[in-house]
């Protein structure tokens, strides 16, 4: 699965050294990717395996990576989301060491949910952004604080994630899955493999002199969650239940999920994929979920009874 991936993409120059500070999720995928293009990578993690050579990172008992640690990094990714005080964490304890690396590239990992609820309408990078959540408060609060580092700093939106081990499809095969329909609401989602090859795009991007402050990630077809969820039980060749409304939803959902539901956006890509060139991996959710269907087959979490 990685090697299409890398096949994609171009290494960075001789001598460079990327840092993934937070490497979850997101980060685990940079990090496989730049490790396959023979990139020099280091990671951080909060409590790392003994053996799996990150770098211990724990914000909220000030354990930082040492001088000699991060010695010669030249590109750095956070992913580490803001701090209860709403403050950057990592600025706050690892800003000064930061500012004496030779970086060329900073990426922060920050959220489209910065834009608010528009109604279902469309929102570039120009839009001002207009949170409704607290945290997408925080988010803008930690993006100006890292806009305003010193450091060179591009600013990464992201819809809501999804990859291998995080899709719909074990929910499907398993039965537990109940789609809710409400009419109008679509959600944005981009898939872990272009968030890792938009941050390698945008690296080069930069060094040739395009490097605009804030790029959304997100992938070229906004839509509902429930016909996502209809097609991976398509592909599946699982039965799956009729979607409820909302309405009668709602009572049963948690706090933050009716959040979630509470903002309704289209999220455009064009700065992304138009200008700075960037070509999606996975387009939209249909090809994003065979790509998860293969690999978490691979991965023994799905049942192998359905077809290809």
């Amino acid at each position: 699965m990685l090697e299409s991936l890398v096949n994609r993409c171009r290494s960075l120059p001789a001598g460079s050294t990327l840092c993934i500070l937070g490497a979850g999720f997101s980060g685990q995928r940079l990090a496989a990717l730049a490790e396959a293009l023979n990139i020099r990578v280091l990671t951080t993690r909060r409590n790392p395996e003994p053996d799996s050579g990150a770098l211990r990172f724990d914000t909220a008992s000030k354990v930082v990576p040492g001088e000699s640690d991060l010695r010669g990094v030249t590109h750095l990714l956070s992913t580490i989301p803001p701090g209860r005080d709403q403050n950057d964490p990592v600025l706050r304890t690892l800003g000064a060491q930061l500012r004496q690396l030779p970086l060329r590239w900073v990426g922060y990992l920050s959220t489209t949910g910065i834009y608010g609820n528009t109604e279902g309408n469309w929102v570039s990078e120009s839009d001002p952004p207009q949170p409704t959540q607290d945290r997408s408060r925080r988010r803008l609060i930690c993006e100006q604080e890292w806009q305003n580092s010193g450091l060179p700093v591009q600013i990464l939106r992201l819809p809501g994630i999804y990859g291998p081990g995080r899709s719909p499809l074990a929910a499907v095969q398993a039965g537990t899955l109940k789609p809710v329909q409400k009419p109008g609401q679509v959600f944005c989602r981009v898939h872990i493999d272009d968030i890792a090859a938009a941050c390698l795009h945008l690296m080069h991007c930069s060094a040739a002199g395009q490097h605009p402050p804030v790029v959304n990630v997100c992938d070229h077809e906004p839509a509902p969650s429930h016909v996502m969820q209809r097609h991976a039980a398509e592909l599946l060749n699982c039965d799956l239940p009729e979607a409820r409304s909302y309405a009668d939803a709602e009572a049963d959902m948690s706090a933050m999920a009716r959040t979630f539901w509470a903002e309704n956006r289209r999220v455009s890509n064009d700065l992304l994929c138009k200008t700075l060139g960037y070509s999606m991996i996975h387009p939209t959710f249909r090809s994003g979920l065979a790509q998860c269907l293969m690999e978490e087959r691979l991965m023994g979490r799905l049942s192998q009874n359905a077809p290809d």
